[in-house]
């Protein structure tokens, strides 16, 4: 019971997603409690008080919150066979700053694409290409954004997967033919298990989408 290990999460949740897939990468086995962030459920409000927001990774009964932070706390806790993080400082700190990037410029634009309407949603649009865009020059050759091996900065952004048809079907435009790096990395991203197990379905993101859109005024 010391070492349970409890993931508080949402299906739709991108970030959820990413700590999926870091457990399953370490092959950490957990208890998934389905927890809409809508609803601020005691367990929720008592595990973080702060945000009140998932996910939220609960090991030895003690809450590990934000998905970036949970990503380095696990690659920490069970090192397994390879770090998720480079071992370089410098190769360190440069995913870190692009997982950063991610949260803090695409987030925004990756959701109101989708969720927002008129010039809004155009602003969104423009923003989210060049992102984009950035994102996949950062890549650049390289089999995975830390060179060879499947780690960190790659986990942070195939969180977002499972929302790109969403956000290219109401923003109208296409990642296969914008970006066609972007787009066979995230092909390489979903030969491995730990990947696709974490997705959720795009076509009951996009049933989702709507809801919220209603929700939102945006429909």
């Amino acid at each position: 019971m010391a070492d349970e290990v409890i993931l508080l999460d949402y299906w739709p949740s991108m970030f959820g997603m990413r700590t999926k897939m870091a457990l399953a990468e370490k092959g950490v086995s957990y208890e998934y409690i389905e927890t809409d962030p809508w609803i601020k459920t005691p367990l929720l409000i008592e595990m973080n008080p702060i945000h009140k927001k998932i996910p939220v990774l609960i090991h030895k009964g003690k809450p590990i919150c934000e998905s970036l932070i949970q990503l380095e706390y696990i690659d920490e806790v069970w090192p397994g066979t390879y770090p998720m993080l480079p071992s370089d400082p410098y190769q360190k700190a440069q995913a870190r700053f692009w997982a950063d990037f991610i949260d803090k410029k695409f987030y925004d634009p990756s959701w109101k694409v989708w969720g927002a309407k008129g010039e809004e949603q155009v602003a969104a649009k423009k923003e989210l290409l060049e992102h984009f865009k950035t994102l996949e020059t950062e890549l650049g050759d390289k089999t995975y954004y830390g060179g060879e091996v499947f780690g960190f900065l790659d986990i942070a952004l195939m969180g977002y997967y499972s929302w790109f048809k969403a956000m290219e079907k109401f923003g109208e435009f296409s990642i296969e033919t914008e970006f066609p790096k972007l787009t066979e990395w995230t092909k390489r991203c979903l030969e491995r298990e730990s990947v696709v197990k974490a997705l959720t379905d795009s076509d009951k993101i996009i049933e989702y989408a709507y809801v919220l859109r209603k929700k939102f005024g945006a429909e």
